[in-house]
């Protein structure tokens, strides 16, 4: 190909004049060369800002759930530690363990801080089955074999 512009009846791209850049287009230029970056604030011939900038803004504050999961797991392995006849002594602290926990996360969560709030208050129940409700069950069943057997 050639590298001269066809006639207006022939083919290819029609031809254009050379665009030039726009006036007062980009920064003013203030004598020095600036080599395509604006010159540092407070320099002669550096326009003042229009309006203030913006601070950035933070990221927001991740939701701190660890407190409700902590209940919830520490209430599950408690129910299931009180469920066997070896391991009740466990379980109670488990449980016990899970109830403060739980409470705590369904706090945070009533204050926006978590957003398992479901998790807490399962961590909470769980927490009390193996604090008190399993205990007691052991206990009645205890006294009622021992009933049978005299």
């Amino acid at each position: 190909m050639s590298g001269t512009n066809p006639t207006p009846g022939g083919f290819g791209p029609p031809s254009q004049p050379p665009q030039q850049p726009a006036p007062g287009y980009g920064y003013p230029q203030s004598g020095a060369p600036s080599y395509g970056y604006p010159a540092a604030p407070g320099q002669p011939g550096t326009p003042p800002a229009p309006y203030p900038q913006p601070g950035g803004y933070g990221m927001p504050a991740q939701p701190s759930n660890g407190m409700g999961t902590a209940g919830l797991v520490l209430g599950i392995i408690g129910v299931v530690c009180s469920l066997t006849f070896f391991l009740w002594f466990f379980g109670v602290i488990l449980g016990i363990l899970g109830i403060i926990f739980g409470a705590v996360g369904r706090g945070k969560a009533n204050r926006g801080e978590a957003t398992n709030k479901g998790a807490a208050t399962a961590g909470l129940v769980c927490g009390i089955v193996a604090t008190v409700i399993l205990p007691l069950l052991g206990l009645l069943l205890f006294a009622s074999l021992m009933g049978a057997a005299s």
